[in-house]
């Protein structure tokens, strides 16, 4: 009797062991599959938070969802993609490091983002590494070639970003490719290649905006190619010849590649330190990029004088070179100084000529030429006082220069000083009549109230010839 009620015992707790188990597995069911609702509507919120890219909320579900499911890697690039475009760098690393833990095998694309984020923190080094690791482990990881491509363009290593290059090219061949690498050629000074690939780009897609913005400069390109391929050959056989340099920076100026024309103004730089030309043609590359503060800093204002084209004109410049030749050649000579002043004034680089007018007057104090020149700098500095000193002593030291006269009766205008300039301006026309000197002693006259004189003035003014002065 005690054995029978010991073994319905052992069934009975059997039974309910059984049926505990089974409600163990069932409520296991149940929290599962709740969860799994949880999830597709998470899903559902994270799909409509992308469509109006709000961020936060792509970060918060995309967390929400891995933290239920750690081997969605989708849901784990979301996330990771999300905080690098929010530049939330840290959680960014800590989220890769927790998607690499969590899935097996690593996905390729962690190296990917990992180089995304070393680049933006500038260390592009590693950013290289990871770049490498990622375009090995997919043989179509056009994204990372391109982006090998721009950082090795990014540190001047040309015939690198072109292997990354050709490489995206050869798996998908596209018009801004094909621009990106005949820019890279042109680093490379490899100018039908350039042209080839800038010709293949417009047969592949002439509406691209790229090819629309770049391929005109490909074609100023092409008209001056043969006198750049002489200046090539020559730079070759004279690597210190500072002026073909120059030369050859202008003709990509016409070009309109800013870029090559600075590279080669500054090795022109290095070459004569002191040479004005390449001092201006540099500035000039500089302001054509948008870089006015490095132009600045070669003591080169914004207002440099252009002609119609928007370029320092030719004869200009190469006045100017004569005038550096001049000063190199006449070391310790005040006139050179004063004949590059006065190029430099007519370039409105008042600051440069300013500086040659003060080494030649330290060099011959009596000299009109270099009192003229610091004057006229001076007034372009808006320093009327100073320049009014300098004129002053200019016109004492040659009183029979009908120029300086004249400009120091401007002077005294802009003082409103009207009674003087109106005696400069009369000592002006005794020396040599001009209807320049007429006009503005004209206007001197009107502004004191003496009307027959200006009438006198006018009338004579308009029986002369064009402007001599």
């Amino acid at each position: 009797m005690t054995r029978d009620r010991a073994g319905s015992r052992i069934g009975e707790v059997f039974v309910s062991v059984r049926i505990l188990v089974l409600g163990v597995f069932l409520s296991a069911g149940g929290l599962l599959h709740s969860a799994g609702t949880d999830v597709l509507g998470v899903h559902k919120q994270l799909a409509a938070a992308q469509e109006v890219t709000d961020k936060p909320a792509i970060i918060e579900l995309s967390r929400r969802i891995v933290e239920a499911d750690p081997q969605d890697s989708t849901t784990w690039e979301t996330l990771a993609r999300t905080q690098f475009e929010v530049a939330e760098y840290d959680r960014c690393t800590a989220t890769l490091n927790a998607w690499a833990n969590a899935v097996k095998p690593t996905p390729a694309v962690l190296d990917d983002l990992r180089g995304d984020v070393a680049e933006a923190r500038k260390d592009h080094k590693a950013a290289e590494r990871y770049w490498r690791s990622y375009i090995m482990a997919g043989s179509e990881a056009i994204d990372g070639l391109e982006k090998l491509a721009d950082l090795c363009a990014g540190e001047k290593r040309w015939r690198d970003a072109v292997e990354f290059r050709t490489r995206a090219l050869a798996l998908d061949e596209t018009a801004v490719g094909r621009i990106r690498r005949a820019n890279l050629y042109l680093e490379l000074h490899e100018w039908d290649k350039a042209l080839d690939d800038s010709d293949k780009a417009n047969a592949l897609d002439p509406s691209d905006a790229t090819v629309k913005e770049r391929l005109p400069k490909f074609e100023l390109l092409r008209k001056l190619i043969r006198r750049i391929k002489v200046l090539d050959a020559q730079i070759g056989k004279s690597q210190g010849a500072a002026v073909l340099w120059l030369d050859r920076a202008r003709l990509f100026t016409l070009a309109d590649q800013p870029e090559l024309a600075l590279t080669d103004c500054r090795q022109a730089m290095n070459q004569v330190p002191g040479m004005m030309r390449a001092r201006i043609q540099t500035a000039e590359a500089l302001l054509d990029l948008g870089l006015g503060e490095e132009a600045a800093s070669l003591n080169v204002s914004y207002d440099l004088a252009r002609d119609e084209n928007k370029h320092v004109n030719e004869g200009a410049l190469r006045a100017l070179g004569a005038c550096d030749a001049q000063v190199l050649q006449n070391p310790g000579k005040a006139d050179p100084l004063i004949l590059r002043a006065k190029a430099l004034r007519r370039l409105n680089q008042y600051v440069l000529a300013l500086a040659d007018a003060r080494v030649a007057l330290a060099l011959d104090g009596n000299s009109a030429g270099a009192h003229f020149e610091a004057a006229h700098a001076l007034d372009g500095l808006r320093r009327t006082k100073e320049a009014m000193s300098q004129i002053s002593i200019a016109t004492e030291l040659d009183p029979n220069d009908p120029v300086m006269w004249y400009y120091r009766g401007l002077l005294e205008a802009q003082r409103a000083d009207f009674a003087a300039a109106i005696q400069s301006q009369t000592r002006s026309l005794a020396i040599r009549e001009s209807s320049v000197a007429l006009l503005e002693r004209e206007k001197c006259e009107r502004r004191t109230g003496r009307i027959a004189e200006a009438d006198a003035d006018a009338t004579r003014r308009n029986q002369l010839p064009t402007p001599q002065q």
